[in-house]
């Protein structure tokens, strides 16, 4: 039989996946049932593994990066409080162990967030309210890193243009140019005119930015490893950058469009509320789309991994490995996609915004 026009369809290869999972721990769990008693089902429940909080403990932030084995890095805290500013390293915790004794109040790690305990261990929900947390987290620390590699690119890359004046691109020049001319050629000019070279500086920002983060996550050593783009505050970000860019260079008959729209006057209590949610949804659109896409190839890759020790044998691994190099590769072309995607929508977002009317 063909199964191919199931497999074209990533959702339905995401369906199938989390399918055969999901019956596979079925089983696990009936044979677990039928082979001990009830005391020893409850031991083994207790004891088993659990993928969730596995699974989410990856793609969450942190105050600690992972590199191997047991050892982890501390990343520095940094909390504002209503009584003053705390400067400490993540290490106090001994990974949410134990609370530490800071200089206004007592904090401890709780589901990876810092909170203020009282006496008993017990969390102060009212003293927690007051500390604002902007610590350097391991989400901080990858875009950092990813911010270092594009100035290390661009300044290397702009520097081989001044010296190689006239001169065939060579080396890493010649890999960046064709994906600079990519985004100049196939997202800027085709959804913005003529004006498009004003906006190339930040679509090919918002591009590189997107497609290294996701590159970088898909690494599973240390630097990489690190869910940047699958955390919905940094892609949230991400949208109100393009928000404010797409209404600040909206010119008049953009505006005219949004509050006096060619219809019945009588339409315009419905239209204008319609066209206002418009404006502000759209670049939010976006937001969503990447973090889900990148935080659902990240929970099906670890979600593969996890039946491995889910099923305590090596006879599954090599199907769990199998299905892993698959998503990984089909990860490779998501982590494009996906940057291509907010580039080219953003683009088109502008595109709107600039156009001129049309007699």
């Amino acid at each position: 039989m063909d199964f191919r026009h199931i497999l074209n369809s990533k959702k339905n290869l995401l369906g199938l996946i989390l399918g055969v999972f999901f019956t596979l721990t079925a089983c696990k769990s009936f044979a677990i049932q039928h082979e001990t008693g009830p005391a020893e089902v409850k031991n083994a429940e207790q004891e088993a593994f659990n993928p969730t909080v596995a699974i989410l403990e990856h793609i969450a932030d942190s105050h600690y990066w992972h590199v191997g084995g047991e050892v982890s890095v501390p990343l520095p805290v940094i909390l504002f409080t209503d009584k003053g500013t705390e400067f400490f390293s993540a290490s106090v915790f001994h990974h949410g162990h134990e609370a530490y004794q800071g200089k206004y109040y007592t904090y401890k790690l709780w589901e990876d967030k810092i909170r203020v305990v009282n006496a008993a261990g017990e969390i102060d929900k009212e003293a927690s309210s007051h500390i604002y947390d902007f610590s350097i987290t391991k989400n901080v620390m990858a875009m950092w890193i990813a911010g270092i590699l594009l100035f290390i690119i661009f300044f290397s890359v702009a520097s081989a243009y001044k010296k190689r004046v006239g001169k065939a691109p060579k080396g890493l020049q010649s890999l960046i140019e064709p994906v600079i001319m990519f985004v100049r050629d196939e997202i800027a000019r085709p959804n913005i005119g003529y004006r498009y070279q004003r906006y190339m500086p930040i679509l090919l920002t918002i591009f590189f930015f997107i497609w290294i983060n996701n590159l970088m996550g898909l690494i599973p050593i240390f630097p990489g490893g690190a869910n940047v783009t699958g955390n919905i505050l940094l892609t949230f970000v991400m949208a109100f950058i393009v928000l404010l860019v797409v209404n600040f260079s909206a010119n008049k008959y953009y505006w005219k469009h949004i509050f006096m729209p060619p219809v019945p006057v009588w339409l315009y209590p419905i239209m204008i509320p319609v066209e206002l949610i418009g404006v502000i949804s759209r670049p939010f659109a976006l937001m969503i789309r990447l973090y889900a896409n990148i935080s659902a190839g990240h929970i099906i890759v670890l979600s593969l991994i996890a039946l491995i020790f889910i099923f305590k044998t090596l006879w599954i691994a090599p199907v769990s490995i199998l299905f892993v190099l698959f998503m990984d590769v089909l990860e490779l072309l998501v982590a494009f996609l996906q940057a291509f995607i907010f580039t080219m929508l953003t683009a088109l977002f502008i595109g709107t915004a600039v156009e001129e009317h049309h007699h």
